[in-house]
């Protein structure tokens, strides 16, 4: 097989990683990737978002199978740009990746099929958020209802925080046009899980389960971002809420999109919250989750790019995964000024080093080499990954290697799945 992998992020570099070991996968190609992807990819220069021009490079490589990473793309219909010159691509069409391109979609969609959610109000006004906010009863979450990085959201606990947000979100307008309309949401409580599955339109194959950080400072403080870090397995996981996760929130999902003619082939990203009255939906994502894929593609123990092409073409039929039984562990290091205004064009250095720990493996996202050095390019700049037969020793691989890589200004958290390390009794199972 010929495959192109589409994006330049860890998660993209993650995908090239797994797909390289699949036996059946014998050249790689991605557009646009980045320096890291580009030792494992033959890289084209075309950007994410140029919808024909990949299309175009997939015809003229003959590529076998295109997979697709970052959300903009799909909601920007290069599933459907693919299909129109009978182009197998992994990914949902257009109108299916609505379930992550609006938040208000996705939120009335859950209301139509019976999917557990949060209670929520969509507003478009400051004076009618702050109503919202007030009926619902603090704390809540505001989220913008367009494409956000994964940035958009702030939880809401009391009334200086309330200003903050009205001014976030409809003063200072931070999100843009993706914040045209609002969800004021019901703070829910208890454990966030994410749960992904490879959909063929019908048939479901659950992968690994992951949790991942999303605030930038220790403690889970500090401002939102595209995630900070993450495990593998998600050690929160009670017995046989997986199995309600199936039967209560996937399969709804997946069979309320084919009835309304949204037909899902891809990946179903699935955030949730492990709630007293059982699992309820927060958001969901179109695409693999970023830094959750890094942990767990790590783990995979089998062909994955059998099992995305059989998606795409809509046969998964009774295909299980093969996992390893160990753990995976994921530490972003992000520049200066994320998840704000990243500092660009700071000088990465020991990378090597760090590879040469057994069972670390780095993940490029921000980065791009100047006169043939290695130099910040983004918010998330590299995903460190450890495995290791324990969730505890993951976590110390991992950081071991974050400690041999150093750039000005790197922000690193430091207590990734310390958590889950005290939920364990300080040793931590293996997956």
């Amino acid at each position: 097989m010929r495959v192109l992998v589409v994006g330049s992020g860890a998660r993209e570099h993650a995908i090239v990683h797994a797909l390289r070991r699949s036996p059946e996968v014998q050249e790689v190609f991605a557009a646009p990737g980045n320096p890291g992807i580009g030792q494992a990819a033959d890289l084209l220069p075309i950007a994410a978002d140029d919808l024909p021009g990949l299309a175009e490079a997939a015809g003229d490589l003959r590529v076998d199978l295109t997979v697709v990473g970052p959300e903009l793309p799909l909601a920007l219909g290069v599933g459907d740009e693919f299909a129109r010159r009978s182009l197998r691509l992994f990914g949902p069409l257009r109108a299916a990746a609505e379930i992550e391109a609006s938040k208000v979609f996705a939120k009335e969609f859950c209301l139509r099929h019976g999917i557990p959610t949060a209670a929520s109000t969509c507003v478009r006004t400051q004076d009618e958020a702050v109503r919202a906010a007030r009926g619902l009863g603090l704390p809540v979450v505001f989220k913008a209802d367009g494409l956000a990085a994964g940035k958009g959201v702030l939880i809401v606990r009391d009334a200086g925080e309330l200003d903050e947000a009205i001014d976030v979100f409809f003063v200072r307008r931070r999100f843009g046009d993706a914040a045209e309309r609002v969800l004021v949401e019901e703070y829910l409580a208890g454990d966030e899980l994410s749960y992904m599955v490879v959909s063929d339109g019908s048939q479901v194959v659950p992968l690994a389960t992951a949790h991942d950080y999303k605030r930038l400072l220790d403690g889970d403080r500090g401002p939102n971002t595209g995630g900070m870090g993450s495990h593998s397995p998600a050690v929160v996981l009670p017995s046989g809420i997986g199995r309600q996760i199936l039967d209560r929130v996937v399969r709804p999902t997946i069979a309320g999109l084919a009835r309304e003619g949204r037909e899902y082939r891809g990946v179903l990203y699935v955030g949730l919250m492990l709630t007293g009255s059982g699992p309820k939906v927060l958001e969901y994502n179109c695409r693999f989750g970023d830094p959750e894929t890094q942990a767990i593609l790590l783990r995979l123990d089998d062909s994955l790019a059998a099992v995305l092409k059989s998606a795409a073409e809509g046969q998964i039929g009774s295909t299980t995964l093969r996992w390893r039984r160990e753990a995976a562990a994921c530490v972003v290091m992000s520049a200066a000024g994320y998840p704000g205004a990243p500092r660009r064009g700071d000088v990465i250095e020991g990378v090597d080093d760090a590879l040469a720990i057994p069972w670390v493996t780095v993940y490029h996202a921000g980065t791009r080499m100047v006169d043939g050095r290695l130099v910040t390019d983004g918010g998330r700049v590299l995903s460190v990954c450890g495995r290791g037969a324990t969730l505890t020793e993951a976590l110390a691989t991992a950081y071991r290697g974050v400690d041999r890589i150093r750039f000005e200004g790197a922000q690193v958290r430091r207590d990734i799945g310390a958590d889950s390390v005290v939920r364990l009794g300080g040793a931590g199972a293996a997956g």
